[in-house]
């Protein structure tokens, strides 16, 4: 039998806690001991107040009781994104969380949507998509636990306070038996002989030694980048967007189940409606406007009243070389950083987490097994930077220095090639491991306005009379059943109001 580990997670805010709670699920007298690290005097960054339908998984693996989740962080629900302005000014779509239709005779419904929309006047194709009528129609309502039925096709994830959610995770963790820490580090000691990191002694004088260290100290990646030298690999020059400023304003009326994200002239503006108040934030290139000019351009953006001074934030787009060296793993901001374009930070600290527990060490990490997490990491982190670089490339704007950068750059192999496929008759790659499945690339393909110059040839095998009364009929039964649906906002006040 392996003898029980003890495991030192640095540093609170979403990735410590989250790292905490999944952890505390297995820390028994047998398996694990966790402490976790933190200090008051230290602030987070509190990444993502948007989620992704991930996030329910991670919950429900916890245990976690849904309304009090939302309760507790003044969460609403989220059933896609709204890009507007991103293939070219005055236009909008919905990268939904759910499917556009279903296979006919065998074949992709998109590729007979094709056909049909080549040569004749069709509905676009979000009108097949249950998850993006309900966005348009501000409603929301569980999915049918009947797979068969038209409003199962979709799932659904959560626009919440971030720092709610770490304090929430905190309180989970504790009465699961995870010890919190207060302190500052300031020194980390590691081993004469094999370069691990041995303890982390605290202001205090205390000395807290681990068989593994959980590195989520934020950008500054103490112990990984720091202490064990592991090198940052920037991408940049795929993704120029090197500041934020965010700030709250009050909530308005508009309270939809979804995030958008309208793109500006040197980036992109969020906009996360929680039940309290909205989040906003401007995503911008440094070397294009300068941090005044973001915030008065955010600022007079607002739909709503800032209630919140606004707050800058510099970040540089890459990851660690490895998420995984020696006895220390970084979850977070510590092994890299993508924008909040899809909110996938969220993401990326659970799937790091669960990886590791997957691949849960004894005393001493097999080499083996080392290798393997960090191909997992590698794999997740380079198909969100391909995804988030598609917005950015897919674009026809040509009103400033960015967006006609983006549109001539040479973009990762791995990309244009699905670019080049689905460009070609509307094929899309559907992999084992990693974020966003078909119905995400397609969506923000011919959001973007990429339609392919053909479609595959098995769809001749159906009618087209076949495909319009396919195409009729679901169009029929999705408006049937969103008109049944409640408000979001009436959903809420049943479900999960705040405060109660």
């Amino acid at each position: 039998m392996s003898k029980k580990i003890k495991i030192v997670v640095l540093g609170g805010g979403t990735a410590g806690w989250m790292s905490a709670a999944a952890l505390a699920g297995v820390a028994t007298d047998k398996v694990c001991e966790v402490v976790l690290i933190e200090s008051e005097e230290i602030g987070t960054v509190g990444v993502g107040e948007a989620t992704i339908p991930a996030i329910k998984e991670f919950n429900d693996r916890l245990g976690i009781p849904e309304p009090e989740m939302m309760r507790k962080t003044r969460a609403t629900f989220k059933l896609g994104i709204e890009f507007v302005d991103w293939g070219e000014k005055g236009t909008s779509y919905i990268h939904p969380f759910g499917t556009y239709g279903k296979t006919i005779a065998g074949t992709d419904f998109h590729q007979h949507w094709l056909r049909l929309a080549k040569a004749h006047q069709v509905p676009p194709l979000e009108a097949f998509s249950f998850a993006v009528n309900a966005c348009r129609a501000g409603k929301f309502d569980f999915p049918a636990e009947n797979k068969t039925a038209v409003n199962a096709a979709y799932s659904y994830a959560y626009h919440f306070d971030a720092g709610l959610y770490a304090r929430y995770l905190r309180d989970f963790s504790e009465r699961k038996g995870v010890k919190r820490q207060e302190g500052k580090v300031v020194q980390v000691q590691t081993s004469p002989d094999s370069g691990h990191v041995h303890s982390l002694l605290l202001e205090s004088g205390e000395k807290i030694i681990g068989d593994y260290f959980i590195d989520c100290s934020g950008f500054r990646s103490l112990l990984l980048g720091e202490t064990l030298g592991v090198s940052f690999e920037s991408w940049k020059h795929w993704l120029a967007c090197d500041s934020a400023v965010a700030v709250a304003s009050e909530r308005g009326a508009f309270f939809p189940p979804y995030t958008r994200a309208t793109a500006k002239g040197a980036g992109w503006q969020w906009r996360i409606p929680l039940q309290h108040r909205t989040g906003n934030g401007y995503v911008y290139s440094s070397d294009i406007i300068s941090n005044d000019e973001a915030t008065i351009s955010l600022l007079s953006g607002l739909d709503e009243p800032a209630i919140t001074e606004p707050r800058t934030l510099r970040f540089e787009a890459g990851k660690r070389a490895c998420a995984w060296d020696k006895n220390c793993i970084a979850v977070g901001l510590s092994g890299g950083f993508l924008e909040p374009l899809e909110s996938t930070s969220i993401y990326l600290i659970q799937i790091a987490i669960i990886n590791f527990l997957k691949l849960m060490p004894g005393k001493v990490a097999d080499p083996r097994v080392i290798r393997e997490y960090n191909r997992l990491i590698d794999l997740e982190y380079e198909r969100v930077r391909d995804f988030l670089i598609l917005h950015y490339h897919l674009n026809r704007r040509d009103d400033s220095v960015l967006w006609r950068y983006c549109q001539r750059m040479a973009v990762p192999d791995s990309l244009r090639e699905k670019i080049e496929l689905f460009g070609r008759r509307g094929y899309i790659e559907q992999y084992r491991h990693g974020l966003f499945a078909p119905p995400s690339w397609l969506g923000v393909y011919m959001g973007q306005g990429l339609m392919p110059e053909n479609v595959e040839p098995l769809v001749g095998v159906v009618t087209e009379e076949r495909v319009r009364d396919e195409l009729s009929g679901l169009k029929a039964a999705i408006d049937r059943k969103v008109a049944q649906m409640q408000d979001h906002e009436a959903f809420i006040a049943g479900y999960c109001p705040a405060g109660t």
